[in-house]
């Protein structure tokens, strides 16, 4: 690990992986304060599109961790990216009232009800799903319009548990009309790209942390930078023993690395 000494951007993946829910893991804060104590900085990516960048500023200073806006890169900032290199004439959006309104303030032409001008239907993460919005869904993938979502994680982390996130509900509903969307988030490399360019660091000074394969160390790899996969959240031991996906690391949680960290720091000259 000795490797991890060098770096000075910290891509770090939020539910699973630096809390769940309303629990901050041990060493989230240590970790926070030895990449700023080496000149370094941390970006918060997340896939989670049901609250705006706001709402996660709210979240960890309710937490005891101060933060701005500028500190996050979401799947809804990646979407925007996306969705202003095409003219889509009207969006349909299956997400919460958030999600839709960062979309409308971004200058996006947003709707939730049912119009012929529709050609774009847009999925998030949605909390405040309905029969609905899933009914709405299969009518306009029946008609062959654009069809994007911000993310593919099948689950959301709890406190109790898991419930399914934007990769279930496109499942569920590639079952009813065969169409599958295209994924904005984690794996691709873009957010990534986007938080190395904004912090002025380069791919061997980059490390991505999070606690699923199939997002966020998949991102890492796509983008060719170190990944830390930690066992904290979604994933497991016997999940990476399957995957083709391999991180860097794999370690317990955050603590983890941030002990070794500090205790490589402290050893120094």
């Amino acid at each position: 690990m000795e490797k991890l000494i060098g770096k000075k951007l910290f891509l770090l993946d939020m539910d699973g992986t630096i809390y769940l829910d309303n629990e901050l893991f041990d060493g989230t804060v240590d970790l926070l304060g030895y990449i700023k104590s080496v000149g370094g900085r941390y970006i918060y990516l997340t896939n989670n599109s049901s609250k705006s960048v706001e709402k996660y500023v709210e979240k960890l200073t309710s937490l005891g961790i101060p933060a701005t806006e500028d500190d996050f890169f979401t799947s809804v900032n990646a979407t925007v990216f996306y969705l202003k290199k095409h003219s889509y004439k009207k969006i349909y959006a299956l997400g919460t009232e958030s999600f839709k309104k960062q979309l409308k303030d971004e200058g996006f032409p947003i709707t939730d009800f049912l119009e012929d001008d529709i050609d774009c239907l847009l999925m998030g993460f949605d909390t405040e799903i309905t029969f609905e919005k899933i009914e709405h869904a299969c009518i306009l993938l029946n008609r062959g319009i654009s069809y994007i979502a911000t993310n593919p994680d099948l689950v959301c982390p709890t406190w109790y548990g898991y419930v399914p996130d934007c990769g279930s509900v496109s499942q569920i509903l590639f079952n009813a009309t065969k169409r599958k969307p295209y994924f904005i988030g984690k794996p691709q490399p873009d957010m990534v790209y986007y938080a190395m360019e904004k912090a002025g660091y380069s791919k061997d000074e980059t490390v991505i942390i999070g606690d699923r394969l199939y997002t966020d160390i998949a991102c890492g790899v796509n983008a060719g930078i170190d990944s830390i996969f930690v066992l904290s959240g979604e994933g497991t031991p016997e999940a990476l023993e399957k995957s083709n996906v391999k991180p860097a690391y794999t370690l317990q949680n955050i603590k983890e690395l941030a002990d070794y960290l500090l205790k490589s720091r402290n050893k120094s000259p």
